[in-house]
């Protein structure tokens, strides 16, 4: 809470200096406290920088991104952009002149930017194959488009990492994005059998795997993303729409890649063969 809060709420100048003699609020940056209580979070880590930077600061940057969990692994430092420029003690701040309320949201109580404008803001810091992999990880999670991204490229024309960021909507930036995939990939590899293109649009949506010469489609199905609802009546989508434009369609789960690639393999080669039928 902020000391603003705390006195709104009616909280007099000597109560609040006798709890944090007490412990029962413990400062964390000037004006912002924690309540009673020190036990690592992420989120008070995050909050609590972003009411040091005063009013209208959001999180941004790889902090929002591991925040709606864009980017993976341990969490970044906060970054803080806010309309007035603070020194925040553990934070990167910058400061912004304007900032559209469209690109503004909040994520478990937090104000940060949407997800499409913090992959504008990642496009400036990140390589290709990381930005692919957030650019997916937005489209699985919240269905994220390229032009929900184009809209705030748009409001954004002199971004950083633009023509970047375009390049990875537009598919140009081969990416694999998860270990069944990799070990997919391997085992085409070793054997002998061509690779597809991957988590490329094709009808209108993504799909896994193409091999569009030889008019292919498969769909690597991991629990985690193929285990709701929503995601299986997709899954059927995809499956309608490989077979209107034409392709065979194949779908290969986890026990398949890493239990029993052989009978997979097998599968695979006959669907490769000179000799398959059309």
């Amino acid at each position: 809470m902020t000391r603003k809060d705390l006195l709104a709420a009616g909280v007099t100048v000597g109560e609040l200096k006798h709890r944090l003699g007490t412990g029962a609020l413990i400062a964390v940056h000037r004006g912002v406290y924690r309540v009673g209580h020190r036990a690592p979070s992420v989120e008070a880590r995050y909050l609590a920088a972003v009411l040091a930077g005063g009013e209208g600061a959001l999180l941004t940057g790889r902090a929002a991104a591991h925040l709606t969990g864009l980017l993976k692994g341990p969490p970044p430092a906060p970054e803080v952009a806010a309309p007035r420029l603070r020194r925040i003690e553990g934070a990167a701040v910058r400061q912004y002149r304007t900032m559209d309320p469209l690109d503004t949201t909040v994520v478990r109580a937090i104000p940060a930017t949407t997800v499409a404008r913090t992959l504008t803001d990642l496009a400036a810091v990140l390589p290709a194959a990381e930005l692919a992999r957030a650019c997916h990880e937005a489209g699985v999670r919240y269905r994220i488009t390229p032009s929900d991204v184009e809209a705030v490229m748009t409001r954004r024309p002199r971004a950083a990492g633009s023509a970047r960021l375009r390049s990875v909507i537009q598919d140009d930036v081969p990416v694999t994005l998860s270990k069944l995939e990799r070990r997919f990939l391997d085992l085409l590899s070793a054997a002998g059998l061509p690779l597809p293109e991957t988590n490329r649009v094709a009808g209108g949506r993504r799909v896994d795997c193409r091999w569009p010469d030889h008019c292919l489609t498969v769909e690597l199905d991991s629990y985690r993303y193929h285990s709701s609802r929503h995601a299986w009546e997709q899954d059927r989508h995809r499956e309608r729409e490989a077979r209107l434009r034409g392709d065979d369609f194949r779908r290969y789960t986890y026990g398949d890649v890493f239990d029993h690639p052989r009978l997979m393999l097998a599968e695979l080669h006959l669907l490769f063969s000179p000799t398959r039928r059309n």
